[in-house]
């Protein structure tokens, strides 16, 4: 074989094995299933955050309810999101009443699972309590595979390979 077509052949091969971008990235998908207590009232809102080893907020991975409005109700991540703002209607959807229960997919990079970083939960309702802390877990791989208990609106988080 000639010189020119081995190069072309492994050009070829190199081209088609490229690895996709979320395993290039180190990304993973989760299923997240957030259950809500049976409280009376409006949709809460949520926002799941990753939160790095010092406790400060390092991105936002999804937020529960469309309505930007309301943001501000949710003091802590609305600070974050004012200095940092982002780009989250591609990680932004409806938000969860009383009783009911919403499965959105979040990813996580690889990276940060048992890495010292954690998962927090942050839930407002309108004319209700804001709770900053509902759900704080710690982003292990034991975690992301348990039930892990809210302390407001969240009753429980179930995570789910996708």
């Amino acid at each position: 074989m000639s010189s020119l077509f081995k190069i072309t052949l492994l050009f070829l091969a190199l081209t088609f094995a490229r690895p996709n971008a979320a395993t290039a990235q180190g990304t993973n998908k989760y299923k997240c299933m957030i259950q809500m207590t049976n409280y009376m009232g409006e949709g809460a809102y949520i926002v799941i955050s990753l939160m790095n080893a010092k406790g400060a907020y390092e991105k936002t991975l999804y937020v529960l309810g469309p309505d930007k409005k309301w943001y501000n109700s949710m003091k802590e991540w609305h600070k974050f999101q004012s200095k940092k703002p982002g780009n989250i209607s591609a990680i932004t959807g409806a938000s969860v009443t009383g009783g009911d229960r919403s499965v959105n997919v979040i990813e996580i990079e690889a990276s940060k699972i048992n890495a010292g970083y954690k998962l927090r939960f942050e839930s407002a309702v309108e004319d209700k309590a804001y709770h900053v802390k509902d759900l704080e877990i710690p982003l292990t791989t034991e975690s992301l595979s348990a039930k892990n208990e809210g302390t407001g609106y969240i009753r429980y988080v179930r995570f789910s390979p996708n």
